[in-house]
């Protein structure tokens, strides 16, 4: 439902006042009051300053932080690398000495463990001295070191395991393995710049092609000890060759120049071209035949490849290391700027504060004070003056001219005061006096718009008066249908241009001007206005409490109200649709509801509408081009109501009604 109700507001003064502080009569101390208020209000950038400058030290500091904090997991997941790298060459000679040759592999798993145990050492050193970490990484680190309690079994279990158990082994080996590679996933998530993450990023994927290398590695092994490739040992080959391609190619994506140099040389050199042709032999083995290749030289010559890719690994971890200690430096520098640009930008704002605060005169207290007065106590007093002074009564020019000579002796002002100040009060007096002028002459041209309405509407409804007397004169000696059928329209539409008139009335300020003699049932007082709209035909009358009375002074307003609600229900809702009405008892207080099936109103604009209707404006052109929920709003004043639209329970909008015990008779 569209309402013809307008949110135009006029704005008013506020007649607020602002309660002075009594200056002290010592001199010394009303002249420091006013020195330190200079000082204040020339401190203002200073303190905006010093809070700027305090975020962009706690930036500074708090990226130090992070700089010193990222060098530490780095350094950390350095030897996580060297850990996994150790974990790896240990599992494959675990696979090796469970498939291959389990008596003659012996000494060079024991040599593996030694290294790994080593490393671990170093790990846990470095765990221990790691002083915060952020809580992603905590988990990751408690699994780590929960897989070290467990390494001791793992490798009891390949000391006395069979063949069939290598996968079982092996995969103890690869959740190590993970969660190592996991943490330095974490840590890469922790970079300062875009840039170092990316770095960071490269590091991480650069671990995970070893990795993969690795596992095809022991795939490899455990199909030679089965004497032929199965189709699942195929996928598993296969699907480690790819994920090693994939994280190469990220590698190189990801790394800067110097770091694929060092890559392109670790896998072209002859250590790379000897683990590919054997992987090509791999490749080339179809699903069910034997393998023909020796696991010992596959093992050794993938390690040795492998070795050549942890050289990469390592020197990339030690050019991060580099690069997180720079940022660091970096930060540390620029926090120590920031420190000395704030410490002179202090310095110098005092200097320019006292400055300025020694320059500034004793007027412009002189000139604070008198504004406050003519802000806060003579222009409300003078809006308030207009606003109850009879529309005869007011000269826009002697209103304002009488203000301004109050406003100049309130600044002290003399025709010849030519300093700055002076001239600032000169200005606030004449937009002073041009503020008076425009509201008195307002004042009146609302008057004199009001005055319009009233003998406008009064005229008006004299010849629809006259014009409805003849109508039922016609009616009653009427007999063909068709003729009373017209009749009955043209009765309708001069009852409607009556309703129109009232509005105006409304508008105007004054009350329609009909005495009732006797209270009315609620129920008629809806019959009453629905003959005042035009699809009378589309109201359902629900619910509606048949012991309730309007008193008699409120009858006619009570009828408009109504009516136009329900005029507003059935003019923007779909033509063949229905508007319904209820009115009933609650406590001490009448709910009468008006709805529609219309497309209803978005929130926005129904809280501009419902705002409206408790704060109806004042008579302005707008008001009168779509007069309907200002009217509303003036008549719900008038008889101490509240009106408030509200979304319908399906569809359409429902304008809800609320009128107090002062108006209704029978209620319990």
């Amino acid at each position: 439902m569209h309402l013809n109700g307008t949110g135009h507001r006029e704005t008013t003064l506020a007649g607020s006042r602002q309660t002075h502080v009594a200056q002290s009569p010592q001199r010394w101390l009303r002249g420091w009051k006013i020195v330190s208020r200079l000082r204040l209000i020339v401190a203002a950038p200073l303190v905006a300053v010093l809070g700027f400058a305090g975020l962009a030290l706690g930036t500074s500091a708090t990226q130090a932080q992070r700089a010193a904090v990222l060098g530490d997991l780095v350094a950390l997941g350095a030897e996580a690398g060297d850990l996994a790298f150790s974990l790896q060459c240990e599992r494959a000679d675990a696979a090796t000495m469970m498939t291959v040759d389990p008596s003659g592999h012996l000494d060079p798993f024991l040599r593996q463990t030694a290294i790994t145990d080593r490393a671990i050492n170093r790990f846990g050193q470095l765990r221990r001295e790691l002083d915060s970490a952020p809580a992603r990484i905590g988990p990751i680190l408690h699994r780590i070191e929960s897989g070290f309690a467990g390494l001791t079994a793992l490798r009891q279990q390949v000391r006395s395991a069979t063949t069939g158990a290598v996968s079982a082994v092996t995969f103890g080996y690869r959740i190590l393995i993970a969660d190592l590679l996991a943490y330095r996933a974490a840590m890469a998530q922790t970079g300062l710049s875009e840039d170092l993450v990316d770095r960071l990023r490269a590091a991480v994927v650069l671990s995970d092609a070893i990795e993969y290398a690795g596992q095809e590695q022991v795939a490899v092994i455990s199909a030679v000890a089965g004497g032929q490739l199965t189709r699942a040992m195929q996928q598993t080959i296969t699907t480690a060759r790819t994920g090693y391609t994939e994280a190469s190619l990220s590698f190189l994506k990801l790394a800067p120049p110097d770091w694929q140099v060092w890559w392109d040389r670790a896998d072209s050199g002859q250590e790379a071209l000897i683990a590919q042709r054997l992987q090509d032999r791999v490749g080339r083995v179809a699903p069910g035949s034997e393998m023909g290749l020796d696991g010992i030289e596959w093992e050794d010559r993938t390690e040795e490849w492998f070795a050549q890719l942890f050289t990469v690994q390592q020197q990339v971890d030690a050019a991060l290391l580099d690069d997180v200690s720079t940022a660091r430096s970096t930060q540390l520098h620029e926090v120590w700027l920031n420190v000395a640009g704030v410490t002179l930008a202090v310095l110098l704002t005092l200097l320019v504060t006292t400055a300025v605060a020694r320059q500034v005169r004793r007027q412009l207290h002189r000139l604070r004070e008198a504004a406050n007065t003519v802000a806060f106590n003579r222009l409300p007093a003078v809006v308030h003056e207009l606003r109850t002074a009879q529309p005869g009564s007011l000269r826009p020019d002697e209103v304002a001219s009488r203000s301004t000579t109050l406003v100049r002796s309130a600044f002290a002002l003399s025709q010849s005061g030519t300093d700055e100040i002076s001239e600032v009060a000169q200005a606030f007096a004449e937009v002073h006096r041009a503020a008076v002028r425009t509201s008195a002459e307002q004042a009146i041209m609302r008057a004199n718009m009001a005055e319009i309405f009233i003998h406008l509407s009064r005229r008006g409804q004299r010849l629809v008066d006259a014009v409805l007397a003849q109508v039922d004169v016609v009616e009653r000696d009427e007999t063909d249908p068709d003729r009373l059928r017209l009749l009955y329209e043209l009765d309708n539409l001069a009852t409607r241009m009556a309703r129109i008139n009232a509005s105006l009335l409304v508008l105007g300020g004054v009350g329609i001007g009909r005495i009732r003699s006797a209270d009315v049932p609620v129920s008629k007082i809806l019959q009453a206005a629905l003959s005042q709209i035009q699809h009378y035909t589309r109201i359902r009358f629900g619910v509606v409490d048949q012991n309730l009375t309007v008193v008699s002074e409120a009858v006619d307003d009570i009828v408009h109200l109504f009516a136009e609600l329900m005029d507003n229900a059935t003019m923007y809702s779909p033509p063949d649709s229905e508007a319904w009405v209820t009115a009933r008892a609650l406590g001490d207080r009448v709910i009468v509801q008006i709805g529609d099936e219309g497309v209803g109103l978005p929130a926005h604009r129904r809280e501009q509408l419902n705002e409206l209707l408790r704060r109806p404006p004042a008579v302005d052109v707008a008001t009168v081009r779509s007069m309907g929920l200002v009217v509303v709003g003036h008549l719900a004043a008038r008889l101490g109501a509240h009106v408030e639209l509200r979304t319908g329970p399906r569809l359409g909008t429902i304008a809800e009604v609320t009128l107090t015990s002062e108006v209704f008779r029978g209620l319990s």
